[in-house]
């Protein structure tokens, strides 16, 4: 999988919040991880320029870094060539995220539709007047490995990816950050929605419009089509979760 953007990695290692922070570093660290922002495999910044980057001290590091390796997300090689990498975790089963799709309502489903629509649609509209056409690459290469994905799982990942990338090329932290927060509390179950290969299809092209109202600085289009591709992707979801209902 290719790596993230300089943009979208600024915020997976920004400075987490005052509270609680080896609780925060662990759930920032285990979002990426677990969404596919952080590539299995990939080595993390050594520990003082990681706690330097996360805003915590270098002991709020080294707990949080334990509790991750416990968790299976992080192994830690000694000696030369050392250092924290990424282990990802086991593709989740589609049984148990239908189970976690009934615990949410189709009012909450439908709420979160309209948060997520205004965050991409915002994201999409500032990228169209920010971005030069190199910001788009990791776009397009994002976009060529969700058509080339043949299972669910690795669609929803890059289909995140697609998002947070977006949010990057707006070159804001803040927008970049919550929608790293909504991919966190959704998108494991947008594969869910993503299993058929019509689905795949109108989600590329759908994508393709964007990156090229984003490019031509179309910023209304833009908006117009990142609100779309949120709404289409939360309707499957929903007629998904209706269909559990019954």
């Amino acid at each position: 999988m290719s790596k993230l953007s300089n943009g979208a990695l600024h915020a997976v290692f920004a400075p987490v919040g005052n509270l609680a922070r080896v609780d925060a570093v662990v759930r920032r660290l285990a979002d990426a991880i677990e969404l596919g922002l952080l590539a299995d495999g990939e080595q993390l910044p050594g520990e003082s320029e990681l706690a330097t980057r996360l805003g915590v001290s270098t002991v709020t590091l080294r707990e949080a870094l334990m509790a991750l390796r416990q968790q299976g997300l992080v192994t830690t090689r000694r000696g030369r060539g050392g250092g924290s990498f990424v282990t990802a975790p086991d593709q989740p089963r589609t049984a148990r995220l239908g189970h976690r799709l009934a615990d949410w309502s189709t009012e909450e489903l439908r709420d979160l539709a309209d948060h997520w629509a205004g965050v991409a649609g915002t994201a999409a509209r500032l990228a169209a007047h920010r971005t030069e056409p190199e910001d788009l690459v990791p776009l397009q290469r994002s976009l060529e490995e969700f058509e080339a994905a043949r299972d669910p799982a690795a669609r929803g990942r890059v289909y995140g990816r697609l998002h947070v990338e977006l949010a990057a090329a707006a070159q804001s932290a803040r927008l970049t950050k919550e929608e790293i927060r909504i991919q966190a509390e959704i998108g494991a179950l947008i594969c869910l929605a993503l299993g058929e290969d019509d689905a795949r299809a109108a989600v590329v092209e759908l994508h393709r419009a964007l990156l090229r109202a984003v490019r031509d600085g179309d910023a209304e289009l833009a908006r117009s089509l990142a609100e779309r591709r949120v709404q289409d992707a939360m309707e499957r979801l929903i007629g998904l979760r209706l269909t559990v209902a019954g």
